[in-house]
């Protein structure tokens, strides 16, 4: 498996993370038993990087982690980095009520993701949004404080614009930056991805599928659940669903031609960007995995780059990327 830097400050990563939060929460029914063995096929292949939320499913992905973790061979068990991400306030009824950054909620939040994982410490720690009554250093600088412990390895950040990135790194260091980036949300090329090239920061890109529309799986009369986050999504709705699902058609056109799947050459496209950033790729089996992880075979030259910018240019995508009460709390807007 090739391995990425996260950033000048974090660890050497697997080319290729794990978005684990598929298996848990917002994208229908998944197997436990077949979640746990893609977790354990994605370690056997050299997958280091394991992301989750505290929040997904309240807590039900950490806890799903920890025991695909446990039942893993120590060798692969010793590999592994999680990330986590916190902040987020859910109720019974799985409802959101914002995001809290406060210290005291940082060193809540983290005592728990801890035991839900069984781990001594997270390798990468990130507020999930911006908490918009709490300064930026006060949750960095909380995290910081979790890391003289030993119970953090490294900070991270996670979607937010180049003013907060620089504020927060001017109070820690900053290994990585979990954004969405894809070919279809490609936001974080005017600003974002200056700033942290030019601090020395990792980008984490989830979303590089866009949550399966451009997957070359997705079909126009797929039916999603009410509890699908999808079943919301402007992407997904409409006529931009038909919009979009034409790019992906384009863009099989030159899969087709080198022989590859549109899943590989969206993934492959995102490791063409650059060294610094760490696609995480949401499998929720063992068979999507494996051609995800084919994507680390595919060579883009200089004519694919051009094909596919030709087939979906930037800003090419219609509806944005999430419901519009959700779109304040994003670092880019697209």
């Amino acid at each position: 498996m090739q391995t990425r830097p996260l950033g000048t400050t974090g660890p050497q990563v697997s080319a290729l993370g794990l978005g684990c939060m598929g298996m848990s929460a917002l994208y229908g029914e998944a197997d436990r038993a077949e979640s746990i063995a893609t977790i354990h096929a994605a370690l056997e292949a050299g997958v280091t990087l394991l992301d989750t939320g505290d929040f997904y499913a309240m807590g039900h992905n950490e806890m799903l982690i920890g025991e695909a973790l446990r039942a893993a061979p120590a060798a692969l068990r010793e590999q592994a980095l999680t990330s986590v991400k916190f902040g987020a306030l859910r109720d019974p009824d799985g409802g959101w009520s914002g995001y809290d950054g406060r210290p005291a909620a940082v060193r809540n939040f983290a005592a728990y993701s801890l035991q839900r994982l069984g781990v001594d410490h997270i390798d990468v720690y990130r507020i999930a949004r911006l908490d918009p009554n709490v300064p930026i250093e006060e949750t960095v600088g909380a995290i910081a404080e979790l890391v003289e412990k030993g119970h953090v390895r490294h900070i991270g950040l996670s979607e937010v614009g180049a003013d907060i990135i620089r504020r927060a790194a001017a109070t820690a260091p900053i290994s990585d930056l979990q954004i969405e980036y894809s070919l279809i949300s490609r936001g974080i090329e005017d600003e974002v991805l200056p700033t942290t090239r030019e601090l020395g920061i990792g980008i984490t890109a989830y979303g590089v599928l866009s949550r399966g529309l451009i997957s070359g799986h997705f079909t126009a009369d797929r039916q999603l659940a009410p509890t699908d986050f999808r079943s919301m999504s402007p992407r997904f709705q409409g006529e931009n669903l038909q919009h979009n699902l034409s790019l992906v058609e384009a863009l099989r056109k030159i899969a087709e031609q080198k022989g590859v799947s549109v899943a590989q050459i969206a993934i492959a496209w995102v490791l063409s960007r650059g060294e610094d950033i760490v696609p995480l790729v949401g499998a929720r089996t063992r068979e999507r995995l494996t051609e995800a992880l084919g994507a680390l075979d595919v060579t883009l030259d200089d004519a694919d780059l051009a094909a596919i910018e030709q087939a979906v240019p930037a800003d090419a995508a219609a509806g944005d990327r999430y419901p519009a009460a959700q779109m304040s709390h994003l670092g880019t807007d697209r």
